[in-house]
């Protein structure tokens, strides 16, 4: 007899060290979708993955499967195990195999037991305390340095210079290579035509893009900028914070937190 399942085989990762890494996420995560909430925790799992975005796995106390449809659709991954799929449903709205769960994961994701996590583009928004954030779940492991330098850059597109600049800011992302940022008085502007095109980094925002127009010759979105990037460290300009692990507690929603164990506990005892 032919099974109704629809099954999809994740390729098997070339690299025999391919790892996997399960932690608990100190922030308040939620979802939404149709106006709802359907998943709240403040102890989801963050996944960190070689060469898979992060991915935050929420408890199945926290998230609301009344609202979930099972789904014929499965993926088998070789180093997670087989995931089965739930479709969302608010009202007349409907997301199919929006959600994911591993019911009984191999060994290295054995954290992710009884656990959900949700296809971000499928969902309406996604809040991390009370930010939204875009794209996907932030890696704690990864930086965005972006430094201003005296390299003079140019560039030059079907043999024409396009930008000449010796005030570029280098961006140095995690994983990523060096990106030039120039400013636009450095940019010919008038070969550069907006394009509708936008994207999401949860790390830096919402980038704008531009086409370069050459005569009869169009090379689309070859440009890109952020506009309004994300505003990460100037948030906490004039904040106050305490050592909780040299002696002050604290309590979230009347809940006291366990101090946690750092090098700069040592210095309670001095």
């Amino acid at each position: 007899m032919q099974s109704n399942v629809i099954q999809q085989r994740v390729p098997v990762y070339s690299d025999p060290g391919h790892w996997v890494h399960v932690s608990d996420s100190p922030r308040h995560v939620r979802v939404f979708f149709g106006g709802d909430a359907v998943a709240d925790s403040k102890r989801v799992k963050l996944l960190r993955e070689a060469e898979v975005l992060p991915a935050y796995y929420f408890p199945r106390e926290d998230v609301r499967t009344d609202l979930f449809v099972p789904s014929r659709f499965k993926t088998e991954c070789p180093v997670k195990g087989e995931a089965s799929y739930f479709s969302i449903r608010v009202g007349g709205k409907v997301a199919g195999d929006a959600a994911w769960s591993y019911l009984a994961p191999l060994p290295d994701a054995a954290a992710l037991k009884d656990h959900f996590a949700f296809d971000w583009p499928k969902v309406d928004k996604w809040m991390e305390e009370d930010e939204e954030i875009l794209k996907h779940a932030r890696d704690p492991f990864k930086r965005v340095d972006a430094l201003p330098s005296r390299h003079h850059v140019r560039v030059v597109v079907d043999g024409v210079t396009v930008a000449d600049s010796r005030r570029p800011h280098l961006l140095f992302e995690t994983n990523y290579p060096v990106r030039y940022y120039l400013p636009q008085d450095d940019v010919r502007m008038d070969l550069l035509v907006t394009s509708a095109t936008q994207s999401r980094c949860p790390y830096k925002g919402l980038a704008s893009y531009w086409s370069v127009k050459l005569g009869e010759r169009t090379f689309e979105d070859l440009v890109w900028g952020y506009m309004e990037p994300i505003p990460e460290c100037p948030k906490i300009k004039g904040l106050l914070c305490f050592w909780h692990e040299r002696g002050a507690d604290i309590f979230v929603d009347g809940e006291m937190i366990p101090p946690p164990k750092t090098k700069w506990a040592r210095a309670l005892k001095k």
